[in-house]
Formats: structure tokens, C-alpha cells, sequence
């Protein structure tokens, strides 16, 4: 079963389909979300999970515990192509004071920005590069990773250790370039690339949909403007899936897994 990464600008609502996603997922196996933003804090609260006591970093020592073993691998092997996990990593084996929730659905934070100056997030992508890289994903699990906006994740090489990029389209035109240079860096790892699209409207759907069939870009699926969902995020609510699951379904459909 696959390990997909959604990206997408900020605010087009990676975190909503996310945990859209995780929920209809979990009536049928296991789903591990992986928080590899080192910003966003609210996505729990989205999945109606408790957060962890701590994060993937906090269970390797710590930020500066990781910069050092990164700057060890480059001594010796001129490169930050290093594992941080030992023997098989799967959903089982998973240290529970840094997973949230129980199964079938449980959340994962790689790594915060916890104090002013400590510097950049470049450790926490190491961390989640290895992790998704070694972590084995058996039938009727998947795992979903939640990314910060942008394509900062594909010059960490987070993107390595995924089987399909999916990407979150909103109505703008910086979506549209910013998926048309998302799909270039996926191809050049030879990853699977769809996008999504996200509160659009009778207007701006078919609009995105030729924009991005231009681009060579496949659109599996497209969502409409929530105000419940939008309520739910303003106050911190999960997420009711209830009017999506029907879109969720058929996108789900449409991967083919």
C-alpha cells in the first residue's frame, strides 16, 4: 500500500484533504499521518486525535543530537544520505510516546521549530527523508504525509520516500504554476504527480482543469468550498467529512489502490 505526500501552496488546504483522506482510509486498514511541517500545529485537532508527547526528533535526542549525526555522515561520506533508524521500521514498531491517537488512525510529528535562533528546519527533513525511506507499509496500511507549502520537500529529498505526490490546486494562478514546477521535480525522480483541486466552483473548476491539462497535469478530483469545514478549522473542531466523503471515495477510486 503507498505512502503519498500532499503538497500544495499555503492555505489550499493540504491538512483538510489530508485528514478527508485519513478518515475514509482508516474504515478500511491502518493510516500513519506523518506532520512533516515544522510550522503547522493544528492538524490533530483537524483528525480529532491527541497529539504525542513528543516528536520523531524528540525521540532521536533532539535537534541537536540529529545535527550532529548529519554532520558526522558528511565527514565521512560527503553527503546527508544517512539513516537514522535501526533494523525494520514499520507502522508496529513505531515508538508511542511520539504517535498520537490508536489504531486504525494514529498522527506522527517529525519535528517543530521550538525556540527562537535555533536555526534552520534542514534537520527535521533529514529525519523525514530516512524515516519515509525506511519505513515498510504492508497491506491495508498507507501512510499520508502532510507537508509545508511550497517545494521545499522535494529539495530535501523528503519526496524519495513516497510513492505518489499529490497535488492541492486552489483557485490562483500561483497554484497552477507552483503544481506545473512540482511535477517537474517529481518527474525527476520518477514519482507518480495528480492534483487535486480545492474549492473551486462552477466557474473556476473547468478553468484549472484546461490549465492544468495543458501542463500535462492529470486532476483526479476536485472539492468544493466547505463553510462547515471552514467553521471546523476556525475553532479548532475535527473535521466533518460527512458532504466529502462521497468525492473522497471516488478519488480514492481513481488511484487504483
Amino acid at each position: 500500500m503507498p505512502k503519498i505526500m500532499i503538497c500544495g501552496r499555503g492555505g489550499s488546504g493540504k491538512s483538510t484533504l489530508a485528514t478527508l483522506l485519513a478518515k475514509v482510509l482508516a474504515e478500511r486498514g491502518k493510516v500513519l499521518v506523518v506532520d512533516t511541517d515544522e510550522s503547522n500545529l493544528g492538524l490533530p485537532e483537524m483528525l480529532g486525535l491527541t497529539s504525542p508527547a513528543t516528536t520523531l526528533m524528540g525521540c532521536l535526542g533532539g535537534k541537536p543530537a540529529v545535527r550532529d549525526k548529519l554532520l558526522a555522515s558528511i565527514q565521512k561520506k560527503g553527503d546527508e544520505n544517512t539513516g537514522f533508524f535501526a533494523g525494520d521500521l514499520n507502522l508496529a514498531s513505531l515508538p508511542a510516546e511520539c504517535t498520537g491517537g490508536e489504531w486504525p488512525l494514529r498522527f506522527l510529528r517529525i519535528g517543530k521549530i521550538e525556540r527562537s535562533l535555533e536555526g534552520c528546519a534542514c534537520p527535521m527533513g533529514a529525519v523525514a527523508r530516512s524515516f519515509l525511506k525506511q519505513l515498510q507499509v504492508g497491506k491495508n496500511e498507507w501512510v499520508l504525509v502532510d507537508t509545508e507549502a511550497g517545494v521545499e520537500h522535494f529539495g530535501r529529498g523528503v519526496v524519495e520516500g513516497v510513492d505518489l505526490v499529490l497535488m492541492v490546486v486552489d483557485p490562483s494562478h500561483e497554484a497552477v504554476l507552483l503544481a506545473e514546477r512540482a511535477k517537474a521535480l517529481a518527474a525527476q525522480l520518477s514519482k507518480d504527480f495528480i492534483a487535486v483541486l480545492n474549492k473551486v466552483d462552477a466557474a473556476t473548476e473547468p478553468f484549472l482543469r484546461r490549465e492544468l491539462s495543458e501542463r500535462g497535469i492529470p486532476v483526479l478530483g476536485a472539492f468544493g468550498f466547505s463553510p462547515e469545514i471552514m467553521e471546523a478549522n476556525l475553532t479548532g473542531s475535527p473535521l466533518p467529512e460527512g458532504r466529502c466523503r462521497e468525492q473522497v471515495n471516488q478519488l480514492l477510486a481513481s488511484l487504483s489502490f
